[in-house]
Order: C-alpha cells, then structure tokens, then sequence
C-alpha cells in the first residue's frame, strides 16, 4: 500500500474545488484524477490524467495570505498573485533587475532637483469592469495607500507623504499624466524602485468608490476581492485551500497565452512529487532537495531555479530579558551548523549567507563569519549568567525548510544546554503573533520590497521608535531591538547619491549587524521550480512579485 503524507484529504477537497474553474470538457478528466487518486490512497494504483492545456496548476503552501488588499498585503505568496493581477507604473527588468520597464507609464521625466517626477500614462487603458484607466486612478491608489497607512505603507511615505499633503504632493495633472513630488532629492533609482512594489498598484477608483463603506476606501470589500488590471485578473481565493487566477483579455500587453492559473495549497514536499509525477499538478514549489534530487532523473518533469532576494532568518525578542543579553544573542550564533544544514536542509536550494543584504543588491556583503562552536557559544552563555542555559520557545511555519532547520536547531542547541519549545502554525498564525511581539524567537523568510539595499537596511536595521505602538514597524521593532544610532546610519546610506561611498555604506552596516543584531541570518535562498516537460516559459523572477506567470504557456 502506498501511503501519502498527512492532509491527503484536503489535498482531494482542493482538487475539486478546481472543477468550477475549469470549462465543462474538463471535468470528466478531473473527476477521473479525483477518483484515481482517491484509489492510490487505498489501494496504490493507477496513473493521473493531465490538467488541461489551457490551465496551470500549481502546488504551493500559501496559508500565509491574509488579504489580497495591495495596500495592506505585506506576505510572500500574496506578493506573486500581486505581480501578476495588478499594473504599476513601472516593472523590474527580469533580464537587470538593476533596471526599470514600463508598466502603464508610457514616459517619466526628473526635474532638475531631483524631487518631482512627471509621469505620462499608455493611452486606451482600461480596467476588466470596463473603466478606463486614467492619471486620477493611479493618483487614488498611491492616496489610498498613505491614508489607509497599513504595514506597508512606508515605501512611499519614507518619501515624505502623509495624510495631510498626499493629495497635493501626488496628483492628476491630466486624464493620462501626474506628477509625485518628494520631500527631499532621493536617488531616482531608489524612488523608483518603490513604485515597483505592491504599494504602486493601481486600482479601479470608480469600482471601489461604489465599494466604500463608510469612507474605508474600500478596504473591507478589497480583502477578498479584486479591483486591478494586471494580465491576470483574481477569480477566487479560499484561504488554505485554493487560489484562481484568470486571463484578463483586456489587458494592453500581450494577452496571457493560459485561460487560468490555479493555486492549491499543498504544503508537503512528498505530495508535491507525488502530485506532479502523476501529472495532476504542472508545476510544484516547497520541494526538498531530496524531492528535487528525485525529480531530477525524471523524463517527464524539468527544473528551473533562479537566486532570489530572499534571506532566512532567526530573531531574537529583546522583550525577552535573556535574550536581551549581548553574549546570549552571540552564543545562538554560535550554535547553529550552518555547514550541516547547508549539505542537507537547504541543498540546491539555498546557499549560506551571514547579511541582510542579499547577494545582487548594492553593497552585498560576502563575510560569513560565524560557524557551529559549542565551546564558544557555552562560554558566551556563562558569561551572560545563564551557565546551565534556560527555556525559550521559537515560533515557525508548518512548511520546508522552515520546520526541518527549527528541529536540527533545536538539537543543536541543547548541546548549550538551551531547550526550545518549538510552536509551529500556518503562515497566518504565525505571522500575526510576530507582528504583535508576541514571541520568543523566530524563523522566517523576507525578500526585497523593491530593488534596493534600502529595502532590507530599512527592515533590519531601523527602529527610531520602540514603542508598542510605534507607527513604523520594521522587523527590528517586531523584535524590540532599539538602535537609535544605528537607524541614523542607515537613514544617511539612503540619501548618499554616489554609489561608491552607498555600497561603502552598506558595508559597514552589515558588519555592525552581524555583530550586535538579534538576528541570525542563515542563507540566501535559490529558488527551484519543478514543472512538467510541456510548461513553457516559466522563469522565477528575482522578488517575490516577479516571477510571472502571465508568461507561461503549455503544449
């Protein structure tokens, strides 16, 4: 008997729920795979029929959506349904990403102080609702997203917009230009480069006017649904279960050549094999370098892998008096077999890395100083008056590598006579406590917001305000870590304009990171997608919002 790993039923449940997306000649084949895979489970048989030509199907664990609102998503999955149903004014360049396309602006202007930029708008443009796309709708949608002032909503006020001058600081100046003025001359790459992010998509101002309640600017009603004008447009999403993308014809650029891209949510590397070996999903995202391995010799399925602005980390709650303590922040760095875990959890998949910044950003650092040392790390800890070690609980996402590198830690540690309490949750739960300070420590992924050191310094190594309820909330405020100086630094790196003395900059950020932050980078990842030899065109982009799936054909 062949035997799935656990949630095989959820897995079944979301199959069908693809049948409503799919037109009718499909079902039949589906309803067949529903059945034949039932039938694995109990008896281990029979081969899976193929989905259908004109619809990807895609394995992923996306429990960590919590809206789908662009103003307020601030979470990986959700940032690659972003880049696909919604328009901005510009895009990365996938062959630079050192470089700028353009999304809706047809052209862009700088004054010569370097603080207002004139856009001017594609012509013809329109929503799917059939609203025509105007200067007005990208001028409401960056508004919307300063008034609102969700987590993301720093990338364009760092630029000096807030509630009160938004209105006047970016405004229509025709149906099809506008104009965005800051309060200082930044680098036009840096200013940019935001308007790439999820904050610079534009929405249907005219839909979600008719949406409003009570002035929310359509805030309840976007949670769950969709107002953009990507290539892409949302059908539907079922949290931990199953989100629908599907073609938007009226889309300027090229049309998509699939009719739709479905999203199960299957966590399970086993399953994702599994699932594609049988042709019942085309492509599979959360393997394991031993599924990869596995796949690899596979004639029906190919890889694709691509580095990504992506780090994994451990943070350490300065709320927690222990973990306050400089030595034993230091000790933890010492207790983790970067080597080990590197040969196994993270094989092919990742690449050890010691920085904030990721490698292909300006001013990336290569120095990877630390190394699994008991001895050291035991005498860090007598010195911080915790010779015997103590308890600490560390929280992480059901998910691989994530769960697999909590376990090898927590083994290793207790080397130091540390004992962790592991508590695992979906990337909802998760997220959610880390976002209040509820934590002791904690494992995660971050990626670029937009193509720049700005992006990752802003997040690690700024916190002017450590209050609970401070309005700016980077990751060193989710982990209680005042630097008051060091915020300083990293606010001047952002202003200096000539990129020799920036990267300089940056440098010495880094290692003044590595050695006082409560943060414990553990490497770079290297993004792999396994896909079934007839996908074509798939190339995993370099954020989490830029792989696009708009691209993508299948024979």
């Amino acid at each position: 008997m062949i035997r799935l790993p656990s949630g095989s039923a959820l897995h079944l449940h979301n199959q069908e729920a693809i049948l409503k997306y799919l037109p009718s000649p499909a079902r039949p084949r589906l309803l067949c795979a529903s059945a034949l895979l039932a039938l694995l489970v109990f008896q281990g048989t029979a081969t899976l029929a193929a989905t259908p030509k004109d619809t990807l199907v895609i394995a992923r664990g996306v429990d960590d959506i919590i809206t789908l609102d662009p103003a307020e998503t601030f979470e990986v999955s959700t940032g690659e349904i972003m880049g696909n149903i919604y328009d901005r004014l510009v895009r990365l360049d996938l062959k630079d990403p050192t470089k700028l396309v353009a999304d809706v602006a047809k052209s862009w202007t700088v004054s010569p102080d370097g603080r207002t930029y004139a856009f001017e708008l594609r012509s013809g443009l329109k929503f799917p609702s059939g609203n025509a796309l105007t200067a007005e709708d990208v001028a409401y949608s960056l508004h919307r997203v300063v008034v609102l002032d969700k987590t993301p909503a720093f990338i364009l006020t760092q630029f000096g917009f807030n509630k009160d001058n938004v209105k006047d600081r970016i405004r229509a100046t025709g149906p099809l230009t506008l104009t965005l003025e800051t309060d200082k001359p930044y680098a036009p790459s840096f200013f940019l480069n935001c308007l790439t992010a999820n904050v610079g998509a534009i929405v249907d101002r005219k839909l979600l006017l008719s949406k409003e309640q009570n002035g929310d600017w359509g805030y309840a009603w976007l949670k769950t649904h969709y107002a953009g004008s990507g290539p892409m447009k949302l059908r539907e999403w079922r949290a931990n279960e199953i989100v629908a993308l599907e073609r938007n014809d009226g889309h300027y650029g090229e049309k998509p050549k699939l009719a739709r891209v479905i999203y199960r949510h299957v966590k399970e590397s086993a399953t994702q094999r599994l699932l594609l070996e049988k042709g019942d999903i085309d492509v599979a995202r959360n393997l394991s370098p031993q599924d990869i391995a596995a796949l690899s010799v596979n004639q029906d399925v190919k890889l694709t892998s691509a580095p990504k602005a992506t780090v994994y980390y451990i943070s350490l709650n300065q709320k927690n008096a222990t973990l306050a303590k400089p030595e034993v922040r230091e000790a933890f760095k010492w207790l983790i077999d970067y080597a080990a875990i590197g040969d196994t959890l993270i094989k092919n998949i990742g690449v050890n890395h010691q920085n904030f910044l990721p490698m292909g950003l300006l001013g990336a650092s290569k120095e990877n100083p630390y190394k699994l040392d008991i001895e050291k790390a035991r005498a860090l800890l007598a010195k911080a008056g915790v010779p015997k070690g103590f308890k600490v609980t560390i929280d992480t996402r059901t998910i691989e590598p994530e769960q697999g590198i909590v376990e090898a830690f927590q083994q290793t540690v207790r080397r130091a006579g540390v004992e962790i309490e592991i508590i695992p949750g979906d990337g909802k739960q998760v997220l959610t406590r880390y976002r209040a300070r509820k934590h002791d420590m904690f494992l995660s992924p971050w990626g670029v917001d937009y193509w720049d050191p700005h992006s990752n310094a802003d997040a690690f190594a700024r916190n002017l305000d450590n209050a609970d309820d401070a309005k700016f909330k980077s990751l060193a405020w989710r982990n209680a870590w005042a630097i008051p100086e060091l915020s300083k630094k990293t606010d001047a790196a952002v202003l200096e304009r000539d990129a020799e003395k920036r990267k300089a900059m940056y440098e010495e950020l880094q290692a003044e990171f590595r050695r006082t932050s409560p943060f414990i980078v553990l490497y770079q990842q290297i993004e792999v997608a396994a896909l079934r030899s007839n996908v074509d065109g798939l190339q995993l982009g370099p954020s989490f919002d830029t792989t696009y799936l708009f691209k993508v054909s299948k024979r």
